[in-house]
């Protein structure tokens, strides 16, 4: 790392060339920025560097300026330098700075991705740029055309922005390979990386330049921020706002505050972590009339563009927003930004935070609004660590086989035929590929045969184009998997105002049902399936359904977790002598960005666990807590670690007792449904025996049944061009999919991108190895405790009131339908089936016997099959198999209806008898009361025997 500036003040401007120099005052340079005092030196030298530094700190300028002095003096016959980006749409102040440049200094500087004309394409092949703008995949298009290659050969710089980002995707561990394709084209030249927040500065920089060696400038970012974390406490104006806003008090105190935090500033970016918060959220909003817009991803382009525009021009005052805000896009000047609930990573906030002060050496200042006591505590470790600069890892995808799939064929794109040991030893040189074995490769280029996407000629030992290679290549240009989508329209005026999942069209999606998006109400008109196109109409309706979008919870690392782990700790003791909360809380706020009172509401369920005399899960502690069939596992790892640890202990603890085990987890706890005779000492037994060095092979079997698995097989099949080898026009099923790749490089990418993005095997494995040595302590409480059953409420970041409105029921429908059952023939007691709750027929029928007396049991309670199933029965079986025939009962008089509420959580044969009893108008009201009973559930499943 960098830490000694080579040049101070101007002298890193006088490393630049005269042309350059001269136009510095005229643009307004006068001392260079942190960055550019300590980066402009060696970059001018065209030295590799990775540029870390905080977001409005002149980073753009950091690169381009060495880059453009070089040009200036050289010009280049063609191009000159790339400027990578990872946004097709590239933020406009800095293309207006970049096209400045350009023209002072009579550079041709222009823009080319995935919208850029043929005509503009073909003006560029003819007639190449000096400088180029462009994503990864366009760079991937443009070496396989032949002008725009000998373009590419005079390529003397290039810059990646927004490096992190790139370095953690397979968008990444493309663009190295095809960096490498442009170096055999060019020869070397100097790599210049930017970013805002990288927590593993070395990798990310051998990620850049293959690792040929790396200059490391790194300013600190944590002296450019300042947070504050926020628990409001409800007022009396909160009592008031929470009817018209048809919510709790707790959550109209959050909408409250974050009024008052807008009108306090001119411009305010509200990040929160979800799509659907997002709307949710902004519907809030736009029933108090505030000026508060809403911006993700899955908004049409214009509707994207129009608050944009609007907030930059102070129209608005507010947005809220996702991730689609973090890299970039231009709205201006921002004051302030708030996180709702935590943000779950460091690099978030801080990329986040990032974006308010945009001006030299002006602190960028956030509030985080926390709305429980786990997300307090989270918030607070966050905070602390974005200010100490304890960024995660960027988590590199080595070794990924669909992309080395991809990259292949782009070598064959490029070059026609070529030899299969040269294109092994190109794609190493690419620093995610370095140690990917030779004979891996060649099981690639064998299914990429098998594919007929390439010929490989033996004897030569040479790779050719085939009849597929053409078409496969440019229908893979990007690595982002396709997901299926349905444009939604304005009939009104014809106007695209956003996008939905095929699953939320396919589930809900009927004439005449009403939903949010861009924080209004909208009314589906018809659907036209061929066109994938939604057409709506504006309604004023106060219920509406929250679409539901792809993607996944964001992962808490175990650094973070663990830091909330050792926050416990500290506050044990002190608890336990006596100490009030106020005094522990105000020791804490001298270590972390928050009031006394917000700590407290953090440290209030810890308070509440000691007094109960339990012990305290921490950092190096796991509590193992239970009652009958429900058995938490606390252990503050973070989410993939307790993933991976709930499916390790879900397979092992079926495999002792023959019956499926039902499984959730979060940063803090996992959550196991368990068949009878299964207690909290079994639990602990399975931790202490399990072999470290077995993890990996263990999980590779328990996720082959796992939906997971599939889904991310058919994404990465799709990657290969192995579908339509199998599937031809029909819809090929998971199952299917998954026993006729097993055995293939498909198959192993698969299980190694769930490895690399779901779970955590090697620290889990360090974690069974910690437990072994003692190092872990691993105990039993007595009964069910406070922080065993205080999970974070997924239903309170979508601001879910008691009595819950329209916009909540899609929600809690879709779980249900996604959720699995087994159906069971009560009669013959043959026939079990276990599916998911939308697969089942809406009259159920044994297909051995016909009988429609169908039980629908829960998807881990094998037990009661066998109960079924016995001759001589127990009391306990003849009590599972009463409990069977009622569930029967049901199912035969109220059919689908039926199962739908025994699927529910907490819902047995007699609630849900009560449930589908009632006579109801709106259809809305019976998942109402599904809700109602499951918050009943949650509320006294710690007292059931």
């Amino acid at each position: 790392m960098s830490d000694t500036p080579r040049a101070t003040g101007m002298d890193a401007f006088a490393a630049l060339g005269e042309a350059v120099r001269s136009a510095l005052s005229e643009r307004g340079f006068t001392t260079p920025t942190a960055p550019q005092r300590r980066a402009i030196p060696p970059l001018a030298d065209g030295n590799d560097a990775l540029v870390i530094a905080p977001t409005g700190t002149g980073k753009t300028e950091t690169a381009m300026l060495p880059v453009f002095s070089a040009l200036a003096e050289t010009r280049p016959e063609g191009l000159g330098a790339l400027y990578v980006t990872p946004l097709r749409a590239l933020n406009r102040d800095m293309r207006e700075r970049l096209e400045w440049w350009g023209e002072y200094l009579d550079l041709d500087v222009q823009v080319r991705h995935g919208d850029t004309t043929d005509y503009q394409r073909s003006k560029q092949a003819d007639d190449p740029p000096d400088v180029l703008v462009t994503t990864p995949e366009t760079l991937q298009a443009m070496l396989t055309g032949e002008k725009l290659r000998a373009a590419l050969s005079d390529v003397d710089h290039v810059v990646v922005d927004e490096v992190h980002e790139l370095a953690a995707s397979k968008r990444g561990a493309q663009l190295t390979v095809g960096l490498e394709r442009v170096r055999r084209l060019a020869g070397d030249f100097q790599r210049i990386g930017l970013s805002a927040t990288v927590g593993d500065p070395k990798e990310v920089g051998k990620f850049l330049t293959g690792d040929r060696g790396c200059e490391i400038v790194e300013v600190n970012v944590g002296s450019k921020v300042e947070f504050d974390v926020v628990s409001p406490e409800v007022t009396p104006e909160d009592e008031r706002l929470a009817g018209k806003l048809a919510t709790d008090p707790d959550i109209a105190s959050h909408v409250r505050l974050i009024r008052d935090i807008v009108g306090d500033n001119e411009s305010v970016l509200i990040f929160v972590n979800t799509r659907q918060t997002a709307e949710a959220l902004g519907s809030r909003f736009k029933t108090l009339g505030e000026p508060i817009g809403v911006h993700h991803g899955s908004l049409s382009k214009d509707a994207r563009i129009e608050v944009e525009d609007a907030f930059k021009a102070g129209e608005i005052d507010g947005l809220v927003c996702t991730s689609s805000m973090e890299l970039g896009i231009d709205v201006g000047r921002v004051d302030h930004v708030v996180q709702y609930n935590s943000p779950r990573e460091v690099a978030r906030l801080l990329q986040r935070v990032g974006r308010a002060g945009h001006r030299r050496d002006e602190v960028s200042r956030g509030t985080i609004v926390t709305d429980s006591a786990d997300d307090t505590m989270e918030a607070l470790a966050i905070a602390r660590r974005a200010v100490g600069g304890e960024v995660e890892d960027s988590g590199i995808h080595h070794g990924s086989l669909d992309t080395l799939a991809n990259q292949i064929v782009g070598l064959l794109m490029d070059m026609g035929e070529v030899n299969a040991r040269e294109a092994y030893e190109l794609i190493t040189r690419a620093y995610p590929f370095r140690d990917l074995p030779e004979e891996t490769f060649r099981e690639v280029a064998r299914e990429l045969s098998g594919n007929r996407l390439l010929w490989i000629d033996e004897e030569r030992d040479v790779l050719e184009t085939s009849g597929g290679t053409w078409q496969y290549y440019y229908r893979n240009l990007s690595m982002i998997p396709d997901e299926e989508t349905y444009d939604v329209y304005d009939i009104s005026s014809r106007r695209q105002i956003g996008t939905l999942d095929e699953r939320f069209v396919v589930n809900f999606a009927q004439p005449g049902e009403t939903f949010i998006q861009r924080g209004e109400l909208w009314r589906i008109n018809d659907i036209d399936d061929e066109e994938s196109e939604v057409n709506v109409t504006p309604i004023e309706d106060p219920a509406g359904e929250v679409p539901s979008w792809t993607g996944q919870e964001i992962p808490v690392p175990r650094a973070v977790a663990g830091e909330v782990g050792e926050m416990r700790g500290v506050a044990e003791p002190q608890f336990a002598g006596g100490a009030d909360a106020e005094a522990v809380a105000r020791e804490f706020a001298g270590r972390y960005p928050a009031d006394a009172e917000t700590i407290r509401v953090g440290l209030d369920t810890v308070e509440r666990h000691v007094d109960a005399g339990h012990p305290i899960p921490t950092d190096d502690r796991i509590v193992v807590e239970g009652r009958g069939r429900s058995i938490a596992v606390n252990a503050a790892f973070g989410h993939e670690v307790n993933r991976t640890l709930g499916r390790l202990l879900s397979a092992l603890i079926g495999q002792r007792t023959g019956s499926s085990v039902g499984m959730e987890a979060d940063p803090y706890r996992v959550e196991l449904e368990v068949p009878n005779g299964v207690t909290p000492g079994t639990v602990i037994e399975v931790l202490e025996e399990t072999d470290p060095a077995h993890v990996e092979a263990l999980l590779e079997l328990a996720l082959k049944n796992s939906d997971t698995l599939k889904f991310t097989l058919a994404h990465v099949a799709a990657k290969f061009g192995a579908l339509k080898r199998y599937q031809g026009n029909k819809r090929f099923g998971g199952d299917r999919l998954l026993a006729a790749l097993e055995d293939t490089p498909v198959f192993d990418e698969a299980v190694r991108e769930v490895f690399h993005t779901e779970l955590a095997v090697e620290e889990t494995a360090e974690l069974l190895a910690a437990i072994d040595d003692g190092e872990i302590e691993v105990v039993a409480a007595r009964d069910r405790t406070p922080l065993g059953t205080d999970g974070r409420s997924s239903g309170r970041e979508f601001l879910v009131p008691e009595n819950a409105d329209a916009s909540v029921i899609e929600t809690i429908r879709d779980r249900i339908m996604d959720d699995h059952v087994i159906q069971l023939c009560v009669h013959c007691g043959e026939w079990n089936q276990r599916t998911k709750v939308r697969r089942v027929r809406d009259t159920p029928e044994c297909p051995e016997c016909g009988s429609t007396r169908i039980a629908a049991l829960n998807p881990w309670d094998g037990e009661t099959v066998k109960a079924v199933r016995a001759s001589e029965k127990d009391e306990e079986q003849e009590k599972l198999t009463r409990k069977a025939n009622r569930s029967a009962n049901l199912v035969q008089a109220h059919g689908k209806q039926a199962v739908i509420a025994l699927a529910a959580r907490g819902v047995g044969p007699h609630n849900a008898a009560r449930i589908i009893g009632k006579l109801r108008e709106n259809k809305g009201d019976f998942y109402r009361d599904i809700l109602k009973q499951e918050r009943q559930y949650a509320r006294t499943k710690s007292f059931w025997e």
